[in-house]
């Protein structure tokens, strides 16, 4: 691919093995000189294919050659830790510039010259007026996660950097969908940009074994403490809500579960101290929100835990690319639901693949969390829930009995009683899910014609 040799020692030193799509797609293009415009995500080596074609590129200077605009203040850090790595053995400066942090170390560095910024848009334009950060000498400008920054309202923003940033550069825009204005963004400052578009099965990353457990909202605890104990993974864990985040944190603290969590509202020291101590192994499960966790990049993540399923088949293409990264093996596995079905068939139909149902993994001595029993998972879309009894046409009855045995004995109105099906030693009766465990409880404690009742309540049919 015509890299200089001491990018290879670097990328060598690293263990890289072979390109990914994205790189061997942008990379001699990115060294011809073109404008590119690139469909990748956070796990795809999109930081390396626009890294390598810039540190070898550029020679140090006091200016900075190059500027990288991230979405977060983690991808800019990561970004900038990256490029550091990959021009180890080179003399060029990197420095990551973002907001939420003191702002003293940053000026001091741009003082003494750096020749790469990686840095979020609003910091950016801080150091811009200021007068700390002169664009007069970028050859190279990256919009990195693209799409993101439009989203976050950045359009401004990156409209004003671009305004202080040569005419006479290459532009490399990067961004995991290529919606509409992502290409007017392109045609408006780009010169003939070059479009790379990474396939829909090379974004499910193939060695991430997916998986789903059929698991309700009530059990969902239980079900990642089974996991956390029998297979003790370096995890993250996705829920949709900040609000749920800390209390999924509270939960496994509670527990003594090492396990933290990251959110938006969030100091950026907590943050910074959160991702330490989950990289160094300190923390081995981190709890997180999909704007807290976009762009992180973690080596040693063996499980991506979707504690709640993401209405957006993208969202779930980018959870799952934490693990099973540089050749190793990870595992993807997806709490889901009755009524979320819906949710996991337009993951399979996006991804290509379809997801196979486990059983929650069993547990050897003793419990913190017990499974409970969730008539919300359990009833159909009328509410009903079914029960199986131990008695039928053998013990002389038939559906009227039963039906005014269950409404005697547990009390309740014969109108929560649904269908009843009874066959020689069984019947199985519908009850409405808000009384089913009144129900339960009840037939357990009497007798039917003399005869001890044993009632188990029966899961809703698969899909």
């Amino acid at each position: 691919m015509n890299i200089d040799e001491r990018v290879l020692k670097a990328i060598d030193s690293l263990g890289w093995a072979e390109p990914t799509p994205v790189q061997v797609s942008t990379i001699p293009l990115l060294l011809e000189g073109k404008d590119v415009i690139a469909q990748a995500q956070t796990g795809t080596g999109k930081t390396a294919a626009f890294g390598i074609p810039i540190i070898q590129s550029i020679e140090p200077g006091k200016r900075p050659h190059a500027l990288i605009l991230c979405p977060t203040r983690e991808l800019a850090v990561q970004v900038s830790e990256e490029l550091k790595r990959l021009s180890t053995f080179t003399d060029i400066r990197v420095l990551a510039v973002y907001g939420g942090a003191a702002i003293e170390p940053q000026v001091e560095a741009l003082h003494k010259g750096v020749d790469i910024v990686a840095g979020t848009p609003g910091r950016v334009i801080d150091h811009i007026q200021r007068g700390n950060l002169d664009l007069r000498g970028v050859r190279f400008m990256v919009l990195d996660e693209a799409d993101r920054m439009l989203d976050m309202g950045f359009i401004e923003d990156i409209q004003y950097i671009i305004s202080k940033v040569p005419k006479d550069r290459q532009t490399m825009l990067f961004s995991a969908t290529l919606p509409g204005e992502i290409r007017n963004l392109g045609e408006q400052h780009m010169m003939d940009p070059q479009v790379v578009s990474v396939s829909e099965d090379e974004l499910v990353l193939p060695n991430t074994k997916q998986m789903y457990f059929a698991v309700g909202r009530k059990n969902k605890i239980w079900a990642l403490c089974r996991v956390l104990d029998k297979e003790r993974p370096k995890a993250i864990v996705f829920a949709q809500t900040k609000f749920m985040v800390d209390i999924i944190e509270k939960r496994l603290a509670s527990y003594g579960y090492p396990a933290a969590a990251i959110h938006g509202d969030l100091t950026q020291a907590r943050r910074e101290k959160v991702l330490s101590d989950f990289r160094s192994g300190k923390i081995k499960v981190l709890i997180a929100t999909d704007v807290a966790a976009r762009g992180l990049d973690i080596e040693g993540v063996t499980h991506v835990i979707n504690y709640d399923i993401p209405e957006s088949p993208e969202v779930y293409v980018h959870r799952i690319g934490r693990t099973g990264r540089a050749g190793k093996e990870g595992k993807a596995i997806t709490f889901v639901s009755q009524d979320e079905m819906h949710l996991l068939d337009a993951i399979e139909k996006f991804t290509e693949v379809k997801l196979k149902q486990v059983e929650v993994p069993e547990h050897k001595g003793k419990e913190l969390v017990r499974e409970v029993l969730d008539f919300d998972e359990m009833a159909d879309i009328f509410g009903m829930v079914r029960l199986e009894i131990s008695v039928g046409r053998a013990d002389g009855t038939n559906k009227v009995e039963i039906s005014d045995f269950v409404a005697h004995t547990a009390r309740i109105n014969d109108m929560a009683i649904g269908q009843i099906e009874i066959d020689d030693r069984r019947s199985t009766v519908e009850v409405h899910k808000d009384v089913a465990m009144k129900v339960l409880r009840a037939l357990r404690q009497t007798s039917y014609k003399g005869k001890k009742l044993s009632v188990q309540p029966l899961p809703r049919a698969a899909r």
